[in-house]
């Protein structure tokens, strides 16, 4: 994939093909975060809201996705300061955001690192790729929102075994227990994700976004509220160009081109 890529000390934005491609650079610290990496995010966050992307794709550098927060990254203090400074605004950008957002899980995915990757609307896992919950090891509880992706992912019973015993969960183990969307053998994960990543970049993103906003809804509301929900994003959806262009390729018999307007 062809891109202008951009490199931060800890990060690494490419875009290319209406698909931003963020890769998490801290390999000899397994892609951990830390204090400069979050800072970098937030300044990458008016970019990946442009109208020039129209998909995101989230992976690691290395060997790793991420192994969580680097604890040796700065004093140790109150976690929950951290959460609402660095990690709580990261993952409601990303669930926010009016496009779709992929991870692709290269290896471990540990703490916040799987939090992040189940923040995504798509989450694919290389075949040799494991994640971790890895908190109740060190007397935290998991946070960066596993606790509300978790049981909605896999059920209450299955999240409160992954919460409270820390193991490894082997990527297939993940795709059958509907923790992500798909395994990919090692060598073709990041072509399989960039193969969707522009698919979806070349869609009609206000749609895309759209259904990502009624299916977020849908978690905390009433059948008569989605019902609500349902309709005014349809309203909406039904005034855009792409749909136009969709109505028009349908009825020509051609392959629209939609624009993501």
């Amino acid at each position: 994939m062809s891109a202008d890529t951009k490199n931060y000390n800890t990060i690494r934005l490419e875009i290319a093909d209406g698909v931003a491609k963020v890769t998490l650079n801290r390999p000899d610290k397994l892609n951990s975060f830390s204090t400069e990496m979050h800072q970098e995010l937030r300044d990458i966050m008016p970019v990946l809201e442009g109208n020039d992307v129209r998909c995101v794709l989230i992976t690691g550098e290395g060997r790793a996705f991420g192994a969580g927060a680097d604890l040796g990254d700065g004093d140790a203090g109150d976690a929950g300061e951290a959460l609402e400074k660095n990690y709580n605004p990261l993952i409601k950008f990303l669930r926010g955001l009016d496009k779709p957002v992929i991870s692709a899980v290269n290896g471990l995915a540990a703490g916040a690192s799987m939090s992040l990757a189940l923040a995504a609307d798509l989450c694919f896992a290389a075949r040799s790729a494991y994640f971790l919950q890895a908190f109740c090891h060190i007397g935290l509880i998991p946070d960066a929102g596993s606790t509300y992706f978790l049981p909605r992912l896999v059920g209450s019973g299955k999240a409160m075994g992954l919460a409270m015993l820390g193991d490894k969960i082997p990527a297939e183990d993940a795709e059958k227990m509907g923790l992500i969307w798909q395994v990919c053998d090692d060598d073709k994960l990041m072509a399989e994700a960039e193969t969707l990543a522009k698919r979806l970049a070349s869609g009609p993103t206000k749609g895309l976004g759209m259904i990502k906003k009624a299916m977020n809804a849908s978690l905390n509301n009433s059948l008569e509220e989605q019902l609500d929900v349902e309709k005014e994003l349809q309203s909406a959806a039904s005034k855009t160009a792409d749909f136009a262009e969709g109505v028009a390729a349908f009825q020509e018999k051609r392959k629209p081109n939609f624009q993501g307007k």
